[in-house]
């Protein structure tokens, strides 16, 4: 018979499983019941209000959104390993349990067939064997033994007791046990819910945004996943110099292409510089295949770094033109002064060995501590 606490703990499992977004009603019951969801996953649900208002911060919450997703699933596997381990101990401790009470009904049984034959035969004459005959010690020694059995089959019974109690006990534990750890899954698979939703969203926002800036969503790559900012992690897994299309954001300027964050940066970048000298930025290159990295390289010996070493590879590279190819020229300045902004920089390398100043580089470290 499950206790109170446990047969509530199941009533808040059933309605928390019957619900998709209802995060709050979850946090409540943690609460009410002592169990913890993901302190961040909890604090950033909690901001779902607060929306983005740039395309860096469209991205920056994309990829929060996803980080978010991602610690809540490491935390569901983690607690359900540890679930896991707690049935295996109580199974353990059930079993043994079991096995006690089997070697005490062995001890048991000369007992209970004592008592089913003084049960058939209560009269004195029931108890000739032990008392008939003999003098005063046989007779006290008779009453010592049965003194002695009778203590015995108390002891047992007592022991019994403890074990059914032990049994009871342990399995109540375990019923509540595993009622919290429904409740802890149901919070959480609530939360990725949610966060999976306001990903979905901020996701949708970034590719209207780029779509209204002209990024050509769909040409050249499998719809707008390669502006997809949650797909970082499956590009960093591919060699340098070969990312598959639907891994690249388009940038404004046709033809070209970047990582989905660097890309994004750009855009964002190249905002604020057209306000700034009222045109776009110019490219002159971005992303390069291997094959192009290896052309360039040959056809520019000793200013193109060795084919599979290139940061244009990783898609994490510009070369621009519109002046800031131009050393301390307007355009140069400016990006200088501002390009750390939005997570681009000019490489030091890049100012003397060798010498290109159009050569401009994004750095995720970098773009990842924006405000």
């Amino acid at each position: 018979m499950s206790s109170p606490r446990s047969a509530g703990l199941i009533a808040v499992v059933t309605v928390m499983t019957s619900l998709t977004g209802a995060s709050t009603a979850a946090a409540a019951s943690a609460r009410t019941t002592g169990a913890s969801a993901p302190t961040d996953a909890a604090v950033w649900a909690g901001e779902l209000g607060k929306e983005p208002t740039s395309l860096t911060e469209l991205r920056r919450e994309a990829q929060k959104a996803y980080k978010s997703i991602e610690d809540a699933n490491r935390a569901l596997v983690a607690r359900q390993k540890k679930f896991a381990g707690v049935e295996k101990e109580l199974a353990g401790k059930l079993t043994r349990l079991q096995q006690a009470t089997a070697e005490l009904n062995k001890l048991r049984k000369p007992l209970s067939d004592l008592a089913a034959s003084l049960y058939q035969d209560p009269s004195v004459a029931g108890l000739s064997p032990f008392i008939a005959g003999g003098d005063g010690t046989a007779i006290l020694r008779r009453m010592s033994d049965m003194q002695h059995l009778v203590a015995g089959h108390n002891t047992v019974l007592s022991e019994a007791s403890k074990l059914l109690e032990g049994q009871q006990r342990l399995a109540q534990e375990a019923q509540e046990l595993r009622a919290a750890s429904l409740l802890q899954e149901a919070q959480l698979s609530a939360q990725v819910t949610i966060m999976r939703k306001r990903s979905t969203t901020l996701v949708r926002s970034l590719t209207r945004a780029l779509v209204k800036l002209g990024v050509k969503i769909g040409q050249g790559t499998e719809g707008a996943g390669g502006c997809d900012p949650t797909r970082i992690a499956q590009a960093e897994q591919y060699p340098n110099g070969l990312l598959p299309k639907n891994i690249l954001c388009p940038l404004p300027q046709a033809g070209e292409t970047l990582r989905a964050d660097a890309a994004i940066a750009f855009a964002d970048l190249n905002l604020a510089y057209k306000k700034r000298f009222g045109t776009p930025m110019c490219i002159s290159d971005s992303y390069r295949s291997l094959g192009e990295q290896q052309a360039v390289y040959y056809r520019r010996p000793g200013f193109a770094a060795t084919p599979g070493k290139s940061n244009h590879g990783l898609g994490l590279a510009v070369d621009l033109c519109g002046g800031v190819q131009s050393f301390r020229s307007a355009q140069f300045n400016w990006l200088e002064a501002n390009g750390k902004k939005f997570g681009w920089f000019h490489p030091d390398w890049a100012y003397h060995s060798p010498f290109e100043p159009w050569h401009w580089e994004y750095d995720p470290k970098l773009g990842s501590l924006l405000p």
